[in-house]
């Protein structure tokens, strides 16, 4: 303040005196311009008597000191000049504009610049008794130029008054803000100063007092979010645009496995994730987001919420001006998520596994509905229907064990399975399928006994049976082939359909994966077929073998090589 006080009394009189200055110099150079016209209009009259008295020769012998003298006809051509020896060389001058107004009004005046001379010259010219226009001219010396020795005295006079401002601002200035200086402005009710300044003082005590009560306000507010925060269970950072850290509380430390302090530094630091750098990146464009994280074997959910200046509309474009910072919460969802594909694979085998059974039992139900069942075959679907209910029920109590398997609850009976005898039993149970597509199922090889449970081997050769059933060509074949290799027992299905695609023999054991969904949906299935056959190899500690070619067939072949019981029987084709 000080110094715009000091610069603006020292702009003041400075423009001041050159505004003087200024005026001044017109004044004397307007005095001077009339001074030097009326000169040469005395000193034209002059020249004027002599010619008319004396002609042409009264020039020759003219003395014109600085002045030129020009003799001009009447149609321009110039009969004499002062200046000029040769004055054929000069041109015309009846387009001059002083020769002009002497021939309409007696005499002209003009001032111009000479191409001839080279300089700023002024003009004065008369008309003579003969019609001849004679004309003075003389060099147009500035105003400055005349006044040369006294531009020095001037400036002189002008750097003195110039230091003279400067002090007197200079000690105004300290006068005028040392009251504001010495304010006290924690309590500025109790200051006189100028009068001017009571409502300011006035404003400021009130202000003092709203931001008292507003600091105590936000400390008791930080000490409760403090609280809040370091007592949740859920992992919290709260970051600005830049990246940087600015509050991070102790679960969020626990969970990244944090040892130090990470305030103020950058976020990417703690986790470089994509998952992460998503969700960040989303909530810096003022977007609500989430997304799940897995770190050292955790699951954990991330919500990123934007910090806005204003409300903005979601779809309105945030400017970064309105974004303040994202607030992120992480948390630790390992057991929900454990639980819900626990559910999830639960629901989905039972659905499969039940299907089969209950789909035999629909269609014995719909004919004995329709009437079309004839009262003799009446027990054997009455057993068909016994039957296909016992291994319902036995496949629930199977996917119940299976489930207790896996948490290693209760064990299976383990048992000798021949796997001869058990190819030939599901194929008993699909012929019908396969006789709707014309498909010829057959079951070859020599008998093989393993030691497992029979309800998982049979689900593992029902499903791969199954699946080549439906994946194969209408009229096309499958062959089921029991044996050893290398000792080991091994179950092989191999079948005429539509094969695997090789980017896709990878996946094909995973819960839920369909090479084919189209074709998929068509057939029926849940896709967790070959992932319980996977899951029975690991129980037998089989090895499982997938050779497929697109449009030609599959083979599977399943080589229990835990088992070394081998039994030397011929070999039998069913």
């Amino acid at each position: 303040m000080k110094k715009r006080i000091f610069c603006s009394m020292v702009a003041l009189v400075g423009s001041a005196m050159a505004l003087c200055f200024i005026f001044i110099t017109g004044l004397l150079y307007e005095h001077y311009s009339n001074l030097q016209t009326e000169q040469l209009k005395e000193t034209a009259s002059y020249i004027e008597q002599g010619y008319e008295a004396a002609g042409q020769s009264y020039l020759e012998t003219l003395q014109t000191g600085t002045n030129r003298v020009t003799l001009i006809a009447k149609d321009g051509t110039v009969l004499y000049d002062s200046q000029e020896q040769d004055v054929s060389q000069m041109g015309n001058h009846a387009d001059r504009e002083e020769v002009q107004q002497a021939e309409q009004d007696g005499f002209g005046f003009s001032r111009r610049f000479s191409s001839t001379m080279s300089k700023e010259t002024v003009y004065y010219a008369v008309r003579l008794s003969d019609q001849s226009v004679l004309r003075v001219s003389v060099e147009y010396r500035s105003l400055f130029a005349m006044m040369g020795v006294l531009l020095v005295q001037a400036l002189f006079i002008l750097l003195v008054m110039l230091i003279l401002a400067l002090l007197v601002s200079y000690q105004l200035t300290k006068k005028i803000v040392k009251p504001i200086n010495t304010l006290d402005l924690e309590h500025p009710e109790q200051v006189s100063t100028y009068e001017e300044l009571d409502p300011l003082l006035c404003k400021l005590a009130s202000q003092n007092r709203e931001i008292v009560q507003k600091m105590d306000i936000l400390r008791q507010q930080q000490y409760e979010f403090s609280m809040i925060t370091e007592h949740m269970q859920e992992g919290l950072f709260v970051i600005d645009h830049a990246y940087t850290i600015l509050t991070c509380n102790q679960s969020a430390m626990r969970l990244f496995g944090l040892q130090h302090s990470v305030l103020q530094k950058n976020i990417l630091t703690v986790e470089r994730g994509e998952p992460f750098r998503n969700v960040l990146d989303q909530a810096l464009r003022g977007r609500h987001c989430t997304s799940q994280l897995e770190r050292e074997g955790r699951v954990y959910q991330l919500i990123a919420n934007p910090v806005l200046h204003n409300e903005t509309p979601q779809e309105m474009q945030v400017r970064e001006d309105d974004l303040i910072g994202v607030v992120i919460l992480i948390l630790d969802i390992t057991e929900k998520e454990t639980q819900e594909r626990y559910r999830r694979e639960f629901t989905a085998n039972v659905s499969h596994e039940l299907k089969t059974p209950l789909t035999s039992i629909s269609g014995i139900a719909e004919i004995m509905k329709n009437g079309i069942m004839l009262p003799a075959d009446v027990p054997h679907f009455a057993g068909k229907i016994y039957d296909e209910s016992q291994r319902l029920i036995t496949l629930i109590g199977d996917i119940i064990k299976l489930s207790q398997l896996d948490e290693q609850s209760v064990p299976f009976v383990w048992e000798s399975v021949n796997l001869l005898e058990l190819a030939k039993d599901v194929q008993k149970r699909l012929q019908s399928v396969c006789e709707k597509r014309k498909i010829a199922f057959q079951v070859t090889g020599a008998p093989c006994t393993v030691q497992g449970v029979r309800q998982v081997l049979d689900e593992m050769v029902y499903n791969i049976s199954e699946n080549a059933i439906k994946y194969n060509r209408e009229a096309g074949s499958i062959t089921v082939t029991t044996g050893y290799k290398e000792q080991h027992p091994f179950i092989r299905v191999t079948d005429t359909g539509i094969g695997i695609p090789k980017a896709e023999q990878e996946r094909v054991f995973e819960r839920f994966y369909r090479v084919d969904k189209s074709h998929s949906k068509a057939v029926g299935g849940t896709g967790l077929g070959l992932s319980i056959v996977k899951h029975g190899a690991i129980l037998h500690h089989a090895t499982i073998h997938l050779d497929s070619t697109e449009q030609v067939g599959t083979t599977i072949e399943i080589l229990f090589t835990g088992n070394t019981e081998q039994e030397e029987q011929p070999e039998e084709t069913a």
